[in-house]
């Protein structure tokens, strides 16, 4: 969650405030103990330095196991050496996390947490007579004191990040959970560490840096190995989740927008692009994402080597890039400048590549390396699932509409007719006009121009009654010659306009054909008899809406003499 600007100013005020005089009141009431052994203190700083570049992470949060340093320190050195050693390895964790500008904040954060469990613990173990460079081995009482220390310290630790989480980032987690357990366990490992550190150091000098440090390293090394498989196996698990949910979409929009917001959710994702191989050899964008909105695809197409999407086309390799300095060499302007990482990869079906996904962060270094396979395996589902959609939704659209006019089928009307008449029983239309037209005289078309050039004719007035329509209704191929156009909410005189407008646009325009018995281009003047019905004025059902109007077409407009738009009257 993002921490507010009048909470970070409040931080670094605080900081101010209390750090640099709380270190001075140290110094002056428990001054260092170190008497000239400035080698031995660059040792420890440069053990405690080394220690800090080695963090954990845990639920997000990176934990470094510095308690175990900190107590060698403490009972070595004072309390002031410890309390300026857990500054700078506050430091050094913070450098190697690469923290943003906007999260500088945590500087001064960290720099209060350590400073008040450093001071409170050391001050609660000289107010109960510990000493600094006592022999642990020959007095069980000041161990006693200096294992209280510890707990002390570790105890403070939890609360005081505890607090920070809930007060700062409202972030509600149990005390006592799995960050808790884990990082408990590996204290309680590390602490004899420290003891043994410091024991070895009174007794043979900073050699026992060495003696310690390479089985710390070692540790470290299991600690960070076990937590990186652990995190992998939880991506391959939310992948897999993924390409299930994916194989359940039926629709190509839909698996795409579930594909981009899964990745958003897994990884820092500022900006998303999906591009596609077209037939004329060029990247197209398909989906463009920018800071969670959908925005138009209106960016160039690209060609091959042009640009990052380019390069990874041609390649057929994945670019990780971490800082903006590494990618502006690839850059062809398309790039948002606020990008620091940018994460790419080729889409591959049956080896070609067939579109490029382009991620990418404001943050530095967002993406790590185990996440391209992660990706790899997300792209190859979705390339299934976008071939399962397409397939649907080719098929679909085969057994709704009409091959010659792609127009709706009757299947498909009828369906819809029983759908608009049920919103219509509920109030939720409050009337529901059909238009039925068929052509005049057209098998004396086909006779004429032939078969052909009846269905050019069919082709472009389905293509004129869409435009005339618009979004007011549906238009659908009734059978042979025959359309219907259904208006909801649409009143009767509304729809005999209609009406009227259709068959003056078809009289009035002759129709091109092109595949006349002759071979030669001839335009066609035809006309069309049309009919009118409403419910629920004319009819209670949609079986007795389509016959009223199609009554209205025989009786109102056939009979009458053909080229006339009838309403249907029960008169």
């Amino acid at each position: 969650m993002e921490v507010k600007p009048h909470i970070k100013k409040a931080i670094f005020l605080v900081w101010i405030l209390l750090v640099p005089a709380g270190m001075w009141f140290t110094y002056i009431t428990y001054p260092p103990q170190f008497s000239g052994r400035w080698v031995d203190i660059l040792a420890f700083l440069l053990l405690t330095s080394f220690v800090a570049t080695m963090p954990m992470v845990i639920n997000k949060t990176p934990v470094f196991i510095i308690q175990w340093v900190a107590l060698a320190t403490f009972l070595s050195f004072g309390l002031f050496v410890e309390m300026v050693f857990a500054q700078i390895a506050v430091t050094v964790l913070l450098v190697k996390l690469r923290v943003q500008k906007d999260q500088y904040f945590r500087y001064p954060l960290n720099f209060i947490m350590f400073f008040i469990v450093s001071f409170v613990a050391g001050i609660f173990y000289y107010l109960l007579g510990g000493q600094t460079g006592i022999d642990l081995v020959k007095d069980p009482n000041s161990l006693w004191l200096a294992v209280f220390y510890g707990i002390l310290y570790y105890i403070l630790n939890q609360i005081i990040h505890s607090f920070y989480l809930f007060m700062i980032y409202k972030r509600k987690e149990s005390f006592f959970g799995k960050d808790f357990v884990v990082e408990t366990i590996t204290t309680l490992i590390t602490f004899p560490i420290g003891f043994i550190l410091y024991i070895l150091y009174d007794q043979v000098g900073i050699l026992a840096l060495l003696f310690v440090g390479i089985p710390f390293v070692s540790l470290s090394t299991i600690f960070n190995l076990y937590y990186s498989s652990e995190k992998i196996n939880g991506y391959l698990q939310k992948a897999a989740e993924i390409g299930h949910q994916m194989a359940e979409r039926l629709q190509v929009n839909d698996v795409v927008a579930l594909f981009i917001d899964k990745i958003s959710e897994m990884l820092p994702v500022d900006y998303a692009f999906i591009l596609e191989v077209t037939e004329n050899d060029e990247l197209k964008l398909s989906r463009r994402i920018e800071s969670g909105k959908v925005l138009p695809n209106d960016l160039p197409n690209m060609k091959k080597n042009e640009g990052i999407a380019g390069t990874v086309w041609v390649t057929q390799k994945s670019m990780l890039i971490s800082v903006k300095k590494e990618w502006r060499q690839y850059s062809n302007g398309n790039i948002p400048e606020a990008v620091e990482s940018i994460l790419c990869f080729p889409i591959i079906r049956s080896k070609q590549v067939i579109g490029v996904l382009l991620l990418a962060s404001k943050q530095k270094c967002a993406y790590e390396k185990f996440q391209l396979m992660i990706i790899d395996i997300l792209c190859s589902y979705f390339v299934v699932a976008m071939e399962n959609a397409k397939h649907y939704e080719l098929t679909k659209i085969q057994s709704e509409r009409c091959s010659l006019t792609k127009l709706y089928n009757y299947r498909y009307f009828e369906s819809m007719l029983t759908e608009e008449f049920e919103k219509l029983a509920r109030f939720k239309l409050k009337s529901l006009s059909l238009i039925i037209l068929d052509i005049d005289h057209f098998k004396g078309v086909n006779d004429t121009y032939g078969h052909q050039s009846g269905n050019e004719i069919l082709f472009e007035l389905a293509n004129r009654l869409c435009e005339l329509v618009g979004s007011s209704g549906t238009v659908a191929r009734y059978g042979g010659e025959e359309f219907v156009i259904l208006l909801p909410d649409a009143s009767k005189e509304e729809a005999y306009q209609l009406a009227e407008h259709i068959r003056n646009s078809i009289a009035n325009r002759p129709f091109t054909l092109t595949q006349t018995l002759d071979q030669k281009q001839q335009l066609v003047t035809i006309t069309a008899s049309i009919g009118v019905a409403t419910a629920p004025e004319d009819a209670e059902d949609s079986l007795a809406l389509i016959r009223q109007a199609d009554r209205a077409l025989y009786v109102g407009a056939k009979r009458a003499g053909r080229n006339r738009v009838a309403e249907y009257s029960s008169c």
